[in-house]
């Protein structure tokens, strides 16, 4: 007999007349839906240039409440009037194809499973999926060109037939995961780019600078010594200026004159002493523009460093003891993952977004041996160890949770103790706060990397140990967003067994459930996921942990540490649609 799950994979029972839809129509959960739950919409029907998608599951995420907060006045929205064109949350979301106009059909067809790359540029304007173009909280919408003639051509990305619905929902926040790890900050000088070489008055070392030299259009020199000003007349750069004598106070007004007020590509800082000057040298980087720091003198303090533009602008911050400039560029010598067999500490370990990052550390074939997770909340500690205890086992990884606020030492002197003085390799950090963001530079060894998974405004300031850059190489870096890349990267290494993305899912509910589901992320009520499925209507919100009183039918194939699996949702699938 097929069973109620194998029917729904099936995709061709007859279309209702209605989809059940959660629309945002302003700021304020007040208004999502109508009175409180989500409205009845006719299903539509695509013409040549469509095709029609049934939403499988949706997994929501803070962004959402941000949406839903701020309202038209989010930046993605561009103060949209909601009430007059609502917009839909969910971005999290994996699709079943069911009906293909006749200009698609060389494509997609009926019965195609897809998950969505949100991050959607229409001629460089940002209309992501879910905060422009609506999103995944209805049960059937149409997708054409807004989805499939994209700056990146189709931000779809086709399932294999072993991946679940939950599974497919989990490709977005686990690609921003993999996307932490990838090089996204430029390492080279830029081609055609402004660079300015700021020197110090009576350094009088003798510099190279073995390649590079000759990418930027304008260079600008500020002090810099002899032989710097013999290199640079030996380039083919069309524009050489020199402001020599000038301060702090007048940098702007530099910027302003060379590069319209957009910042240097590319700075560079000889022998820098001053954490004052080197803070204010560093707020006058461009957008993805590069700080290469040359000496061997430590600054005189910690470098107040806007951490917002390290997340959101891709600033590089390189470094090496010199003489040769060029030195402190390339890959080789900026790393963007954790070190091999190295100890990490993740800080804000308990979330849904950390427990990503613990978990791939841990299944990291090459990654490190020893994890330190940090919380301040016992029962998120714990629910750690109970989803991630048995990988790390199985895979050789000493698993360490550490809870900041009810532990006699801090968390310095615990790392430090732990690494026998030494600080960890590397320091990721889940929290958006300046603050904690500033104490995890704290826990580096000098040759570590300081991962900003979580993004704080532009302008925020934190104290950063900037010399580790230059004399230790150490490496700050930050990324937002993915591309469809970073999401085929999970794809892969689920079908190889490398990593099981659905293990990350902590509760679950039907499309009614979703406004409960947004309001238990701001309480932090679940450290998983928070799964919507909308094609189950009244299953009101759950963690996995209440299935057992619940749906033990579906509590009894959750896997170790019940986490969710392929099985458990055939027996969810087949547990509410069974009737």
């Amino acid at each position: 007999m097929t069973s109620a799950y194998d029917r729904y994979r099936a995709a061709d029972s007859e279309l209702p007349e209605g989809a059940w839809t959660w629309y945002l129509h302003g700021a304020g959960e007040d208004n999502m839906g109508k009175d409180g739950a989500p409205e009845l919409t006719p299903v539509p029907r695509p013409d040549a240039d469509h095709m029609l998608v049934r939403i499988d599951s949706v997994g929501l995420c803070f962004s959402d409440v941000k949406i839903m907060r701020q309202g038209g006045s989010h930046p993605k929205l561009y103060d949209r009037d909601l009430s007059k064109e609502p917009t839909r949350l969910g971005h999290e979301v994996s699709l079943t194809v069911i009906e293909v106009g006749d200009h698609l059909k060389d494509r997609y067809h009926a019965g195609q499973r897809l998950a969505v790359q949100p991050d959607i540029y229409q001629d460089g304007k940002s209309t992501a999926y879910g905060y422009t173009i609506p999103g995944g909280l209805i049960q059937y919408h149409l997708m054409g060109a807004e989805m499939l003639e994209t700056d990146d051509g189709a931000c779809l990305l086709p399932l294999p037939d072993t991946m679940g619905y939950a599974e497919g929902s989990t490709l977005e926040p686990w690609g921003c995961v993999m996307a932490a790890y990838t090089q996204r900050r430029r390492l080279e000088p830029k081609a055609g780019g402004t660079m300015w070489i700021v020197g110090r008055p009576g350094d009088e070392r003798e510099y190279v600078f073995s390649s590079g030299l000759d990418a930027p259009a304008t260079i600008v020199l500020t002090d810099v010594p002899a032989s710097v000003a013999q290199l640079v007349e030996g380039t083919t750069a069309a524009r050489v200026a020199i402001r020599d004598g000038i301060g702090t106070d007048d940098y702007q007004a530099l910027v302003d004159e060379l590069t319209d007020g957009a910042g240097f590509d590319d700075i560079v800082m000889l022998d820098p002493r001053s954490a004052a000057t080197a803070g204010a040298v560093a707020t006058h980087i461009a957008r993805r523009g590069t700080l290469n720091l040359v000496g061997e003198t430590a600054l005189d303090g910690l470098v107040d460093t806007d951490v917002g533009r390290l997340h959101y602008d891709y600033t590089a911050y390189l470094g090496g003891r010199g003489p040769d400039i060029a030195a402190s560029y390339g890959e080789a010598r900026n790393r963007c993952d954790l070190r091999s067999q190295g100890t990490t500490v993740f800080v804000g370990a308990g979330g849904p977004m950390g427990l990503m990052h613990v978990q791939r550390a841990i299944q990291q074939p090459d990654g490190p041996r020893t994890i330190i997770a940090t919380e301040v909340s016992d029962e998120r500690l714990t629910s750690l160890e109970d989803r991630l205890a048995h990988l790390a086992e199985s895979n050789d990884c000493e698993l360490i949770t550490f809870n900041s606020q009810t532990a006699e030492e801090s968390l310095h002197d615990f790392v430090m103790g732990t690494t026998d003085g030494r600080g960890a390799d590397d320091v990721v950090v889940s929290v958006p706060i300046s603050a904690v963001m500033a104490e995890a530079d704290t826990l580096m060894n000098p040759d570590g990397m300081l991962v900003f998974f979580a993004g704080v405004p532009n302008g925020t300031l934190a104290p950063l140990n900037l010399s580790a850059v230059y004399l230790d190489n150490a490496q700050y870096t930050g990324t937002s967003g993915l591309t469809i890349h970073d999401q085929q990267q999970v794809v892969d290494l689920a079908n190889q067994g490398a990593l099981s993305p659905g293990s990350i899912v902590g509760a679950v509910g039907g499309m009614r459930a979703a406004k409960d589901g947004l309001q238990a992320l701001v309480d932090g009520s679940y450290s998983g996921k928070v799964l919507i499925f909308p094609q189950i209507h009244d299953l009101p919100l759950m963690g996995l942990d209440e299935l057992k009183e619940t749906l033990p039918e579906v509590a009894a194939k959750l896997g170790p540490g019940d986490t969710w699996n392929d099985e458990a949702e055939k027996a969810f699938f087949n547990s509410q649609l069974g009737g």
